[in-house]
This record gives structure tokens, sequence and C-alpha cells, in this order.
């Protein structure tokens, strides 16, 4: 049954999640070509494995439970890779109407990357991707509560980092925090249309 292919249904669902993939991968990496690389090596996975998806279940879950899991063995990995070259990010060029709406959301995305993984993931699934935290439980296989807890720690600790103002540098452009936040905006719109 693995080596035959997905029905029109299957598939159909999956492209529907495209977005919230995208989203999902571009807020856990805090960067766009990151997280659309790892939304379509979730598309591939999830086509490659698509006889273990139980039909009726939560596709959305599912696929998120495997981006999550890429995301987070890639991280295990992640000794091998190279930093990105600040000369190079010193050339790339920055165009903004309001430059303090960017740096204020730049400001907000690296504050966000420093709060724990599990809290920012959390925080992530419910604040920008719009999900219930039933449906999060299910994503991060933690129990709801559990889910509430590290949302409430992680506002927390957002609201604390900001008024100290001691926010992490990485010299990323603040045109990649708008695309973020736009990326997040998205997913909320089309959950709704769901």
């Amino acid at each position: 049954m693995a080596n035959t292919p997905p029905d029109q249904a299957f598939q159909a669902e999956l492209i529907a999640l495209i977005p919230h993939l995208r989203a999902f991968g571009r807020s856990l990496t805090a960067d766009a070509g990151h997280g659309d690389d790892l939304a379509q090596d979730t598309l591939a996975k999830a086509l490659a494995h698509h006889a273990s998806f139980v039909p009726g279940t939560n596709m959305k879950a599912w696929t998120f439970m495997i981006l999550r899991n890429l995301f987070y063995s890639e991280k295990r990995r992640s000794w091998r890779t190279s930093a990105l070259d600040p000369e190079v990010a010193e050339r790339v060029l920055v165009s903004n109407d309001n430059p303090t709406a960017a740096l204020e959301l730049d400001e907000m995305r690296r504050a966000l990357a420093m709060l724990p993984n599990d809290q920012r993931e959390a925080l992530t699934l419910i604040g920008a991707a719009g999900m219930s935290y039933e449906e999060a439980s299910e994503i991060t296989g933690v129990a709801i509560g559990t889910v509430k807890s590290r949302v409430s720690r992680a506002r927390d600790r957002l609201a604390a980092i900001l008024a100290e103002g001691h926010i992490d540098e990485d010299h990323l452009p603040a045109d990649r925090a708008m695309a973020m936040i736009l990326a997040a905006a998205d997913g909320y719109r089309l959950r709704d249309c769901a």
C-alpha cells in the first residue's frame, strides 16, 4: 500500500495546508527561506508516507508534527552548519516606508527568538498560527495544561525581555521581521477560511 499514489482528497487537503506549514516553518526558524524549505521537506515526507495517515484525523496536526520533528532533527545536526557571513548580510538592501515600525517588528522577532524552544513553539502555535490549545497539544504531544502554561510563561518572559530592552542582536535585516509577521497573518486568515 505504501507504493500506491495518494488519493485526490489527500492531495487537496495537503495543498490547502501549504500556507499554514510555511507560516509555522518560518516562525520556528525565524528565517523565511529556511522556513519555506522546512515546509517543502514536510510536504515531501507527508506524500512519501501518506499511507500512514489515518483518514478522518487532523491532517494539520499530523503535518505540523512532521515539520516540528524535522526542525528539531535539524537543530540536533546544526553544529555542522556555518554562520551567516556578516559582510554578505551588510550588503542586503532594505527598503521600508516606516523604518520605526520595521525596527519594532524586528525587535519583537528577536525577543521571541530569546525564548526557550518549548515556549516559543507554544506561543507561535497559539498566537501566530491561531491554533486552539487542543490542536497545539496534539502537535507538541504534551497536555493542554502544559501548553497553556508554556504560553503564559512565554508571554510573561517576552514582556520582561521587551521591558528590559536587552534583546539579542542577530544583524539580520529588519525586513525579515515583516515577512515573518505577514506569514503569521496569512496563517490567521487561512485558518478562518478553513
